[in-house]
């Protein structure tokens, strides 16, 4: 007999499985998506992550492979403003450590339960003493045969798209911002700052540098001249080249090959669980992917959520007061991370004269001493209840 569904085998979904099946639990993992990848494109894992899963011993697996970032700086064009110092935080990991998502989920799927693929879910019902859910084959020899399944605890993991299951319309508003980005992972050799994060804060709009393995670097531009009617790969690629050189990153923007456009949102459910379903990750809260939170709140709620889950599966009994200190601590978590993304967005805008003067000693004042510290330690979440 199936304890535990788990809807969506993404980097929350899976660590979830795993930490469930790591403590005994019988775990199923649906997944819309015939083959791994697409979705989110996190890079970036911070400390109270890495402490989390160092247990299980992923944390060891993904740092073998991943690159430690201690340091970021922003600048204004060729002026450096101030840095932030990871190195100089509190924690059992002082450091950003970075990797393409697909490395980190081949990781966690090592640890975890192989997914069932191609199997949408289109309903959930919970009901006294389980939850029914309604799933669509869509691959494969079954294809187009629908399901009924049903399992004591129900857990949607799925993004975004398995928010509906949980919640009605306009339970859960969503702030769409009006920016636009646009992004590419660029080889970019032998560079002396290999290991530091650049935030640049120009008059025409952030852009953001991360270093990744294999001297690869992570660029994120704000997108002045946007226009989803007429985009096409080529089009986008040439706006980030001129994006990239305006910023005086000419040898980077030669090296472009391909760019991808985003846009953002900020969206934080007031409730994770309703009965024996609960709702983790992007499903239940998005913020924006400029400051890189969204990806490592979704794995502190699964591992904070899997010990608490066992623990019911063990004895029958719902923990329900530790589980509404759950749900209160990583609604709070998101909150706060939603309310720093939003900051985040907000200095990376375009301003005029004026507005970038303002910018400029408002980003110096945070940076210097000692707020410096303190804003080092909020961007490695150490504002998360879970940290």
């Amino acid at each position: 007999m199936t304890d535990v569904i788990v809807v969506g085998a993404g980097p929350v979904g899976t660590v979830l499985a795993g930490e469930l099946g790591r403590r005994g639990v019988t775990v199923r993992v649906l997944e819309r998506r015939v083959t791994a990848g697409g979705g989110t494109r996190a890079i970036g894992l911070h400390a109270p992550v890495l402490a989390a899963l160092e247990e299980s011993g992923i944390t060891e697996q993904l740092l073998a492979r991943a690159l430690r970032v201690p340091r970021g700086i922003a600048r204004a064009g060729d002026r450096v403003l101030g840095e932030v110092r990871f190195d100089t935080i509190s924690a059992r990991f002082p450091f950003v450590a970075t990797l393409p998502q697909s490395e980190t989920e081949d990781v966690l799927a090592g640890a975890s339960i192989a997914p069932e693929r191609g199997v949408q879910v289109t309903a959930v019902r919970p009901r006294a003493g389980a939850v029914t859910v309604t799933a669509v084959h869509r691959a494969g020899p079954a294809d187009g045969a629908i399901e009924e399944l049903t399992a004591p605890i129900v857990v949607l993991a799925g993004g975004w798209s398995a928010r509906a299951l949980a919640y009605r319309d306009g339970r859960v508003p969503a702030k769409v911002y009006p920016d636009r980005y646009l992004m590419s992972d660029i080889p970019v050799p032998d560079r002396p700052d290999a290991h530091t994060a650049v935030v640049n804060l120009s008059r025409g709009g952030v852009l953001e540098s991360f270093p990744m393995p294999g001297s690869v670097r992570r660029v994120v531009a704000w997108d002045a001249d946007a226009d989803p009617a007429v985009d096409s790969p080529e089009v986008r690629m040439q706006r980030l080249r001129a994006a990239l050189r305006a910023r005086g990153e000419g040898a980077v923007a030669d090296a472009v090959q391909t760019a991808t456009a985003f846009g953002i949102r900020r969206v934080c459910a007031p409730e994770l669980r309703r009965g024996r379903l609960f709702v983790i990750g992007d499903a239940a809260h998005e913020v924006s992917p400029i400051g890189g939170q969204g990806m490592n709140l979704g794995l502190l709620d699964a591992v904070g959520l899997a010990p608490l889950l066992a623990r019911w599966v063990r004895t029958g009994a719902a923990p329900d007061a530790e589980l509404a200190a759950w749900e209160r601590r990583r609604v709070a978590s998101a909150r706060r991370a939603g309310a720093l993304a939003a900051v985040n967005t907000l200095l990376g805008r375009p301003r005029g004269a004026a507005g970038d003067l303002v910018r400029r000693s408002l980003v110096r004042g945070m940076l210097a001493p000692p707020l410096g510290r303190g804003f080092a330690w909020a961007y490695a979440m150490g504002l998360d209840a879970g940290a």
